[in-house]
């Protein structure tokens, strides 16, 4: 009897040790996954300016193609209406003598 209860007690003190070193296990895989996380968090805090920097240039590219777009708009539209002013110009000549010559021709050249 006195070697079953020694046994017991050698597999219990056993248990117990095994159990204090899944424990330590557990700490040490807690800390390292936390050290790891703190770690991860700096090194995203320190890139976050060079983040930062590669959305404002993207934003400043679209900004600086937007601009050149629309700027090409307004010089196609300033040359035709160039265009049109210039082939409408003897037009207006025209009328405005007319206009000089007869105030009543205005009526006359709104019809056309």
């Amino acid at each position: 009897m006195d070697d079953t209860l020694q046994r017991l007690l050698d597999t219990e003190l056993r248990a117990e040790k095994i159990a204090k070193n899944a424990e330590k296990e557990l700490d040490k895989t807690i800390q390292e996954a936390i050290d790891s996380t703190r770690a991860n968090i700096e090194r995203f805090e320190e890139n976050l300016p060079n983040l930062r920097a590669s959305l404002v240039e993207k934003a400043e590219k679209r900004a600086e193609q937007g601009v050149a777009d629309i700027k090409l708009r307004y010089d196609n539209k300033h040359t035709q209406i160039r265009k049109f002013a210039e082939e409408r110009g003897d037009e207006a000549l025209d009328a405005a003598f007319a206009f000089l010559i007869d105030p009543a021709s205005d009526l006359a050249v709104a019809g056309n």
